[in-house]
């Protein structure tokens, strides 16, 4: 133990306990009075309260601890089920204070209570304090054997998926970050923007930030033409592939860092919900343990989860009654997507980095995923997207606050992995699909169209399809597409066409040969931008709607199909080209800077993954101590690189000197 850096005990405030046990006395009261068969006599509920906190400070912690298989699962199942017991425990030891008939009585007390408590704590500004938190996790930290407390620094990068720099900024100053303007305001951390890569996505963003190599990840989904097989970069056994394909033993996370919520790992030690590394989320994984050391956060879980689908469908229906355009599909499945990400999969996050720094990881990356899901079926700035940062902005200063007590002093970088941009899909606009468009253009029977799975759905464990309209065939991950004559592909607003009669890449020449009429067709669509192809004699070739941009030699030919775009477009373009699994065309959708909107090419309304707007503009948000970059970032390596250069600097430092901005 270093002596130059002590952990902090939380301390109880006194007043505040007691707040709060007369907030949790009066839940009770009120989860006894709603649910039949249960019921509290004159001051029971203060004493039953007693009685179930002395329960729940043992029993869930000795739950937590177990080594069980499929710990995610398996502890939410066993919590759920001591929690109603120890309500019948607590009645007992009170003689009678509270009853409880059964135990489906005492679940829905639990239940009911948990809600109440949450409606009172806003009330009442109460839901602020994590002292029993930091305690629990303090103790777990200790007595796991993995806790080193030393005075050298170590780094935590939050990353919140899909939210561009413009973007952030508007909420700071309306009021929807307010935490994260507070540390620009006050001089401790300043933003900084970059630009992402084609395609503007987390697979080919996270491999860049976290391994510092992205090629040959030309977009969401992809079709490799040698082996007929098509990858797609949320699935667990193709994010184990790419990383497999990318680490160098350079990943950002290496040497004892933590991967939580992520696609790849970047060579951690530690992981919890991380894609690439699912067989972690089979067997034993203490990355739960804290999260499950308190009973009360299961029931709490619930009832966030169940709220958060009630504002999800109350504000699919807002929309729809005030004919919102765009408007996206809001229905299926979503609504449960939307709660475990919002709640379930945010909370489980958070204590895995409450954890890891009360532990001492040197390194720990976590990715939230809400406000990305959420803007991508209500849109860019909506009402309800905007709630989902708000949120997000409380849980990175709840982690900022907890830094007096962990295992080392921190640094907190917050950052993106991409933006995004709004506007009606491609079928919207058009009624038919691009895959129908393409049908039209080629002599080659049926164009399936490939759907289901976006990026988050690995945090989760399931692939939720984007229902796109009427029934059509569909093909999923890991399918074998050796058998179909054209494949087509939606990555947000960049699409992929596969011609499979040709084992390798066709070229512009050979298209024009066998399909005379695909690319006249898709370039003077009004709402494709520009289509990337290869030319046997002028290498790579950018075709639009009224020129031509070759660029190989930088000439173009009429109108700039790439005019509208950034000016590093060119270059992500001649880089694309290059992969060895690019697609015979990459096609690109619109884009209207006077209305700042472009289309999908799925059924997304707000969306990245192409060229055009904010989708290419994320953000870092560091501390004014670190180095600023000392030329413009293009590029997720390039990212790579800055906080790589920041971990080993921080890494170094000694002395108990930390990231400014503590409390």
């Amino acid at each position: 133990m270093s002596a130059g850096w002590q952990p902090a005990r939380p301390h109880f405030n006194l007043p505040r306990r007691l707040i709060a046990w007369l907030v949790a006395a009066g839940a009770l009261l009120i989860g006894a009075w709603l649910i039949p068969g249960a019921s509290t006599k004159g001051a029971g509920s203060l004493l039953a309260v007693a009685a179930i906190a002395a329960l729940n400070a043992v029993f869930p912690p000795l739950i937590a601890a177990l080594r069980i298989p499929l710990t995610l699962a398996t502890g939410f199942v066993l919590i759920l089920l001591i929690d109603p017991l120890m309500l019948v425990a607590a009645m007992r030891l009170t003689r009678g204070a509270l009853t409880v008939e059964s135990y489906w009585s005492a679940l829905g007390v639990a239940i009911v209570a948990s809600a109440a408590s949450l409606v009172l704590e806003a009330i009442l500004g109460t839901n602020d304090d994590d002292t029993y938190t930091l305690r629990v996790i303090q103790r777990i930290a200790r007595r796991s054997g993995q806790q080193k407390v030393t005075d050298t620094a170590g780094i935590v990068f939050l990353e919140v998926d899909g939210l561009a720099l413009p973007v952030l900024q508007r909420a700071m100053r309306d009021g929807s970050a307010p935490n994260l303007a507070s540390w620009v305001v006050s001089g401790t951390h300043r933003l900084v923007e970059w630009e992402t890569d084609l395609s503007s996505q987390t697979g080919a963003s996270q491999a860049g930030i976290l391994l510092g190599d992205n090629d040959d990840i030309p977009a969401f989904r992809w079709v490799e033409k040698e082996s007929g097989s098509l990858m797609t970069c949320s699935a667990p056994r193709d994010c184990a592939e790419i990383e497999k394909r990318h680490a160098s033993g350079n990943g950002l996370l290496a040497d004892g860092g933590a991967s939580r919520g992520n696609l790849l790992s970047g060579e951690a030690d530690e992981v919890i919900l991380t894609a690439s590394r699912i067989e972690a989320e089979k067997g034993p994984n203490p990355g739960y343990r804290a999260f499950f050391a308190n009973g009360f956060n299961v029931t709490r879980s619930l009832v966030l989860f169940a709220w958060e689908v009630a504002l999800e469908v109350t504000a699919a229906a807002r929309t729809s009654r005030r004919n919102v355009w765009p408007r996206g599909n809001r229905g299926g499945i979503y609504p449960l997507l939307r709660a475990a990400l919002c709640v379930v999969v945010r909370d489980l996050i958070v204590y895995g980095v409450l954890t890891d720094m009360m532990k001492g990881r040197p390194a720990i990356y976590a990715t939230f995923s809400s406000y990305d899901e959420v803007a991508h079926h209500s849109g860019l700035e909506r009402v309800d997207t905007m709630e989902a940062l708000r949120k997000l902005d409380q849980q990175i200063e709840r982690i900022s606050r907890a830094r007096p007590y962990a295992a080392r002093p921190y640094w907190i970088v917050v950052l993106s992995d991409h933006g995004q941009t709004q506007g009606a899909t491609f079928e919207q606009r058009n009624g038919y699909g691009l895959d129908d468009l393409v049908r039209q253009s080629v002599d080659s029977g049926n164009v399936p169209r490939v759907t289901g799975g976006d990026e988050n759905d690995h945090a989760v464990g399931n692939a939720f399809a984007e229902g796109a309209g009427r029934p059509k065939q569909r093909l999923r991950s890991h399918s074998n597409v050796t058998s179909e004559q054209v494949v087509v592909l939606g990555s947000g607003n960049l699409a992929l066409v596969y011609l499979m009669e040709k084992h390798n890449r066709m070229c512009l020449e050979e298209i024009e040969l066998r399909h005379p009429r695909l690319l006249p067709t898709l370039r003077r669509h009004p709402h494709i931008g520009w289509l990337l192809v290869h030319s046997s004699t002028a290498g790579p070739v950018v075709l639009g709607p009224q020129g031509t941009r070759y660029l190989a030699r930088d000439l173009v030919d009429g109108v700039d199909p790439l005019a509208g775009f950034s000016r590093h477009a060119a270059d992500h373009l001649t880089r694309t080209d290059g992969f060895p699994h690019v697609a015979d065309i990459v096609v690109g959708s619109f884009y209207d800077a006077g209305v700042e909107e472009g289309c999908a090419f799925e059924d997304l309304i707000s969306f990245h993954g192409g060229l055009g707007g904010t989708q290419t503009r994320p953000f870092l948000l560091y501390p004014v101590d670190l180095p600023a970059p000392d030329e413009p970032i293009v590029g997720a390596c390039r990212v790579h690189d800055v906080l790589l250069g920041w971990r080993r600097l921080v890494n170094q430092q000694r002395g108990g000197r930390q990231s400014p901005g503590v409390d």
